[in-house]
């Protein structure tokens, strides 16, 4: 008869929520490769699954890192980006183009809105702080609060539901 040592439901909690947030970042910086280089999706993707599915916001392997959700999210950012990219630009000022944000921050906001027109099954919360808590990685203050803002009302453009 062996011991098999007894589950930990919640450090297997906390490693799934890390491996999901994991695979969020390593999507961004993937959709920044991939606009950055013009490489096709599928290399790139190839390349981050080779390789441990990025880096985290020290340069540091993601290992604990999703692959399916990180496959998921970079695909279909791809797969829908002019759907994606008129979201972004109807919440944007007058007269602002998409190419006037910063390259990470495109990444981020079409990763975001990607999980809010697609994910049905995540609260839109939970995806909201997934993506200002990657900006924060990024960046100070400014612009955080600026995903933050144009992912909450992209929210209630997408899903209804009021910011």
């Amino acid at each position: 008869m062996t011991n098999t040592p007894p589950v930990d439901k919640d450090n297997e909690r906390k490693l799934r929520k890390l491996a999901r947030s994991g695979a969020r970042l390593a999507g961004v910086q993937a959709l920044y490769q991939i606009e950055q280089t013009g490489r096709s999706a599928r290399s790139v993707i190839d390349d981050y699954c080779e390789d441990g599915v990025g880096l985290d916001d020290e340069g540091n392997p993601i290992e604990a890192a999703d692959p399916e959700i990180f496959r998921d999210l970079v695909e279909g950012v791809v797969d829908i980006q002019v759907e994606i990219n008129e979201a972004i630009v109807k919440r944007l000022a007058d007269g602002w183009k998409i190419e006037r944000l910063d390259a990470t921050s495109r990444a981020i906001l079409r990763a975001g809105v990607y999980e809010l027109m697609k994910r049905d099954d995540l609260p839109a919360q939970i995806i909201l702080d997934e993506y200002v808590s990657i900006a924060h990685a990024f960046f100070d203050d400014a612009e955080p609060r600026f995903i933050n803002a144009l992912l909450e009302n992209v929210r209630e453009d997408v899903r209804g539901t009021p910011a």
